[in-house]
């Protein structure tokens, strides 16, 4: 990012640029973490603050004023707190994606990027895996939970078992608990030249430089958007099914992120919807069944014969 980009929209993702400013969804984080602080020392009584002075309640004062007898003071209120904006997360549409693949460098790179495209995990939560945690028969791998820490496998791709097949057989034997992902280069650190644990800052700077080359913004997080909006779209599977996937605690959460759709791609397939009335067929008009001369003439008062 650049002082020329920041807060515009890249024309190739359509996803914007990280702005000079704090995004609502921190300055809502750091105002909670305030307000945590303040009502902690509050309940304790024992010591720090009596008041809170970003009450989520305007009448949250009410009950302490006399411990202020006597004393000025104004109503505690949040002054900016901004709405969150609707998330419109940006899957990687497929062209783009076969584009970002083969920029990739190493089968490192290829494998974790398609593990994490194919099971929708977090990259740290990659990051944190070992050897057993690849089932190679029942083509799933095994990562901690981010928040919860619980293990939880996941499909992937068999894709992705392939590049890492191809990357394990160019690393020397790793024991059960190193690590799967390690750097391309030996470090010295103190133990002669060894390969290191790969670190988030590491995989950020791969994307950073495909990033450059290609003139996006796509971010490692983009992976894990991309496999969600991919599954919510497949009608063999249900949205709870995408919530177990994901790791959401909620069902609300996942719905109210991957079941918004872009106004882009809905305008789309509206217009197709109307190319193809307008492009069908009139329907024919069906001749009408001539009256039996018979009929006509016991009709109109002829004798029956």
């Amino acid at each position: 990012m650049s002082a020329s980009t920041a807060g515009t929209i890249n024309p190739i993702t359509r996803k914007p640029h990280l702005g000079n400013g704090y995004q609502p969804r921190t300055i809502r984080h750091s105002n909670a973490v305030i307000r945590s602080f303040y009502e902690f020392h509050r309940e304790d009584g024992r010591r720090g603050p009596l008041l809170n002075p970003m009450p989520l309640d305007a009448h949250a004062w009410r009950g302490y004023d006399g411990a202020f007898e006597g004393r000025p003071r104004t109503e505690g209120r949040i002054r900016f707190n901004p709405q969150i904006p609707q998330r419109l997360p940006r899957a990687m549409p497929d062209e783009q994606w076969n584009t970002v693949f083969g920029m990739l460098r190493s089968h490192r790179d290829r494998a974790i990027v398609a593990m994490g495209v194919s099971s929708a995990a977090r990259p740290a939560e990659l990051l944190g895996m070992t050897g057993p945690d690849v089932d190679w028969g029942e083509q799933q791998i095994r990562v901690v939970r981010k928040g919860t820490r619980a293990e939880q496998w996941l499909p992937v791709s068999a894709e992705a078992l392939v590049w890492l097949r191809l990357y394990l057989a160019e690393l020397d034997e790793l024991a059960p608990t190193v690590p799967l992902w390690q750097t391309l280069r030996r470090r010295d650190r103190g133990c002669g030249l060894t390969r290191q644990p790969l670190s988030y800052d590491s995989l950020r700077a791969v994307f950073r430089r495909l990033n450059a080359a290609l003139g996006t913004n796509w971010t490692l997080h983009d992976l894990r958007h991309t496999a969600a909006i991919r599954m919510s779209r497949d009608p063999r599977l249900s949205m709870r099914d995408v919530q177990v996937i994901l790791g959401h605690a909620h069902l609300s959460t996942t719905a109210e992120v991957y079941l918004v759709e872009d106004q882009a791609e809905v305008l789309l397939r509206a217009a197709e919807h109307l190319a193809a009335l307008a492009a069908a067929p009139a329907p024919q008009p069906r001749p009408t069944a001539p009256y039996a001369a018979a009929d006509l003439q016991v009709l109109f008062g002829g004798e029956l014969r």
